[in-house]
């Protein structure tokens, strides 16, 4: 083939009708070595068990389940435990498919090779869609959600295959069961757990918060208006108490007076009781009367009884002008008289109101000064009270979360005790299988025509390369780089009764 220009269709109709041979005769021949070597494997059957994942029983809104992972990851991991050492022991010993150690680590290693687990989809687009990735015997779907999936064990042996495949599917089921219970169970027991923590750290806090209420009890934030009130109140008393001092020291203060001036006009009019002398005591009794009635009204105590005094004197006056005494029998009286012992006495109550306003103002004052400390000290108060309080509000939320946690953990555990969660079921048990899925002997055929087309073309290319036959006009063109000047048609018979000469070649000579 002359490979230094381009060929076409005609070239190719060419190749192929020169090495139709050599292209069919490997394809035959391959097919036929491929199913013959399909006999050289030893057969191996395939038992299929199908389980159903169950929805839960208990809708989710009830009863919120604490196994969130979905079913694939799940029945990967189950896979793992289920095909590890300590549990393929057992089933190998007790279905007797081996004897000494070393029998049974290659029994295990035959049951981990041969073992596929395959996830369901729920359409059948799902399943075109599935991926095609395999990890550790276990084929990954796109789907999350999967209805199910099979068990399958390839095995040289159809009734081990079955006997096994039902075993790794039982203990599918069973671990799954109990793995969904151990997590409730669990979770419930560390809720537990932290429930009791929570619950101590809670009754810290409130011992000290009831110790900080005690010790600053009247302080705390809530007592602030209360301690202003109060304290408003107290200075309110304290002015009050100073005006009743001090009306009381002015009222001592005029009865002192008063009693002075009664003082000395009784002694005056004990000495003689002429009427000059009653004619003054009566003008220094209208002139308290008048300073009296400037201060207060006429119901006044004092205003009425300087009036009786008045008129007792005025009294006296008249009396003493109507009728001269008689020297010699009047007695010159050695007691006070009523007014004098009677102002004495207001004075002596005086004394007494001050001493007690005083005791009054002073016990004020404390009172005072313990509300403006307690009113000093509420912002640091506040904020250390604000703070054990944010402390215990936030203990007591936690410790209402993981009530309420340990409540829905406790109902999940109760349904998955009860079997009400989500489930495996075994939907079709493992099977006996008839005939061998591998090898699969059309499919041995199938390869070998491949190869045998493949080995058929890859020697028509090689002959091809190498053939430097001129066979066209585009083949002397390409070759000798001349335009072709004249064609020799074919000649299909004998020249001639030359005996040398031979029937002409089917190849365009060419010039």
């Amino acid at each position: 083939m002359i490979t230094n220009r381009e060929l076409t269709i005609e070239d190719y109709i060419a190749v192929l009708r020169r090495r139709l041979w050599i292209i069919l005769v490997p394809l035959v021949i391959a097919p036929i070595i491929g199913f013959a070597v399909s006999y050289a494997f030893a057969p191996k059957y395939t038992s299929t068990a199908t389980v159903l994942v169950e929805q839960p029983k208990v809708p989710g809104s009830l009863v919120e389940p604490i196994i969130t992972e979905d079913a694939l990851r799940r029945i990967s991991g189950l896979e793992q435990q289920v095909l590890s050492r300590s549990r393929l022991t057992p089933v190998v010993q007790s279905l007797g498919l081996a004897k000494s150690s070393d029998e049974v680590d290659s029994m295990i290693a035959d049951i981990r090779s041969g073992i596929t687990i395959a996830a369901v989809p729920l359409t059948t687009e799902a399943t075109t869609s599935a991926s095609s990735g395999k990890t550790k015997g276990t084929k990954k779907s796109s789907n999350s959600d999967v209805p199910g999936f099979t068990v399958s064990f390839m095995y040289s042996k159809p009734r081990v295959a079955q006997q096994v495949c039902n075993q790794i599917t039982s203990m599918l089921i069973e671990e799954n069961l109990k793995s969904r219970e151990q997590v409730a169970q669990g979770t419930t027991d560390f809720l537990n757990r932290q429930v009791d923590e929570a619950k101590r750290d809670l009754d810290d806090q409130d011992t000290k918060l009831a110790a900080f209420k005690r010790h600053y009890v009247g302080q705390l934030p809530e007592d602030a208006d209360n301690n202003l009130k109060v304290l408003m109140g107290l200075n309110s008393q304290l002015d009050a108490s100073t005006q009743t001092i001090n009306r009381a020291q002015q009222d001592r203060t005029y009865a002192e007076s008063v009693l002075t001036q009664q003082l000395a006009a009784w002694k005056a009019g004990a000495s003689t009781t002429s009427p000059q002398a009653l004619q003054q005591q009566l003008t220094a009794l209208q002139g308290q009367l008048i300073q009296l009635q400037a201060r207060y009204t006429d119901d006044y105590p004092d205003v009425i009884k300087t009036k009786a005094d008045i008129a007792e004197v005025q009294k006296q006056l008249n009396t003493v002008t109507a009728a001269k005494p008689d020297p010699g029998n009047s007695k010159v009286s050695l007691a006070e008289p009523p007014e004098i012992q009677q102002l004495r006495v207001q004075i002596h109550q005086y004394e007494q109101a001050i001493q007690q306003g005083t005791a009054q103002q002073k016990r004020i004052q404390d009172e005072i000064k313990v509300y403006q400390g307690r009113v000093a000290l509420s912002p640091a108060v506040e904020e250390e009270y604000k703070k054990l309080t944010r402390d215990y509000d936030s203990a007591q939320k936690f410790y209402d979360d993981l009530l309420a946690k340990r409540s829905q953990s406790e109902m999940a555990t109760s349904m998955e005790q009860q079997q009400q969660g989500e489930q495996f079921h075994l939907l079709n048990p493992a099977a006996l299988p008839s005939d061998p899925s591998f090898p699969n002997r059309l499919l041995f055929a199938g390869g070998g025509a491949g190869a045998g087309l493949a080995l058929g073309l890859g020697l028509t290319i090689l002959l091809e390369f190498k053939d430097k036959a001129i066979r066209n006009e585009l083949d002397v063109e390409a070759v000798l780089e001349l335009p072709t000047l004249i064609c020799v048609p074919w000649v299909t018979g004998e020249i001639g009764n030359d005996s040398n000469n031979k029937p002409a070649s089917r190849e365009a000579i060419e010039v």
